[in-house]
């Protein structure tokens, strides 16, 4: 069961990682612009809140 938990919130924190890192890059003009510690440390951030409020259980775990 915990092995089953671990991939289901890795997953979901993968995505969420994803979704914030893409989403903070339209703020900056260019590429070159782009303040990538701050994308990397928010995008982070982001994984670990997905990775807690997963702890209040995933519907993927609980239906098996």
């Amino acid at each position: 069961m915990v092995k089953t938990w671990l991939k289901a919130a890795g997953i979901r924190a993968a995505k969420t990682i994803a979704q914030t890192a893409v989403a903070m890059l339209p703020a900056a003009a260019t590429i070159v612009q782009v303040d990538w510690i701050t994308v990397i440390g928010t995008a982070a951030l982001a994984g670990a809140a997905s990775i807690l409020t997963s702890v209040a259980g995933l519907p993927e775990v609980n239906a098996k």
